[in-house]
C-alpha cells in the first residue's frame, strides 16, 4: 500500500508583503518536510499576497512581484509538491490561481471558478 503524507498549512500572511509571505511559505514547507515527512504541502488561496488583496490587484508591479516569489519558491527545490495560491493575469484577465510547484518548477495551475460577488 502506498502512503501520501499531506500537510495543510494555515499561515497569517501580511497583505502586500509578498517577500515576507514567501519566506513564511518556505519555512512552513521545510518544517512540514522535516517534521511530518510531507509529500505535499498545501496553502490557502492568495497566500502569496495575503487576503484580501483588494487594491493591490490593480498595481502594475504585482505580476512582477508574484513571478519573483514563484521563482524563489521554485529555486528551493523542495522534496514535496507545494500548492500555493496567488493572483495571476492571463491574456489580460486576472485570476485567483492555485499553482503546484514540484522539482523546481510550476507543473500546473488552476484558476478558481466560483468567485464571490462582493
Amino acid at each position: 500500500m502506498s502512503r501520501l503524507n499531506m500537510a495543510l498549512v494555515q499561515l497569517n500572511p501580511v497583505v502586500g508583503d509578498i517577500v515576507g509571505n514567501t519566506k513564511k511559505i518556505i519555512e512552513a514547507v521545510l518544517a512540514a518536510e522535516r517534521d511530518f515527512q510531507a509529500d505535499m504541502v498545501v496553502f490557502p488561496e492568495l497566500t502569496l499576497t495575503g487576503y484580501p488583496p483588494e487594491d493591490l490587484l490593480l498595481r502594475p508591479s504585482l505580476s512582477t512581484r508574484i513571478n519573483a516569489a514563484i521563482e524563489e519558491l521554485c529555486k528551493q527545490k523542495f522534496s514535496s509538491h507545494v500548492v500555493v495560491g496567488y493572483p495571476k493575469t492571463v491574456e489580460g484577465r486576472l485570476y485567483n490561481m492555485a499553482g503546484v510547484i514540484s522539482q523546481g518548477k510550476v507543473i500546473c495551475e488552476y484558476a478558481k471558478q466560483c468567485l464571490p460577488n462582493y
